[in-house]
């Protein structure tokens, strides 16, 4: 959900699609996610409120910047799990270290 005025900047209140009465307001809650098996708990992130019900509704932007950074993470966690496991290659053949 994108509340916002023309200019990107000023929050713009709503009516709530749930109960038809309340108003949406701009507020900063703990957003709980999944991270594979792991839950994640994000703090001060921006949801839309209403005043009546309290029907939540996510800031579309702050989901898309989430979304890059846990992919970001996950691309760096997995590509370091496979440089750990990863051994470094082998000469097959022997090699003398005496001198001739």
């Amino acid at each position: 959900m994108n509340h916002y005025a023309e200019n990107n900047e000023a929050p713009v209140s709503y009516t709530c699609p749930e109960c038809q009465v309340g108003i949406f307001h701009l507020e900063h809650i703990t957003y709980f996610t999944y991270l594979g098996s792991e839950m994640l708990a994000v703090p001060e992130f921006p949801a839309w409120v209403c005043d009546m019900c309290g029907r939540r509704e996510y800031d579309q932007r702050a989901l898309n910047w989430l979304s890059v950074i846990l992919d970001t993470q996950r691309t760096k966690k997995s590509s370091t799990r496979q440089s750990r496991h990863r051994r470094p290659p082998v000469d097959e053949s022997p090699t003398s270290t005496t001198p001739e």
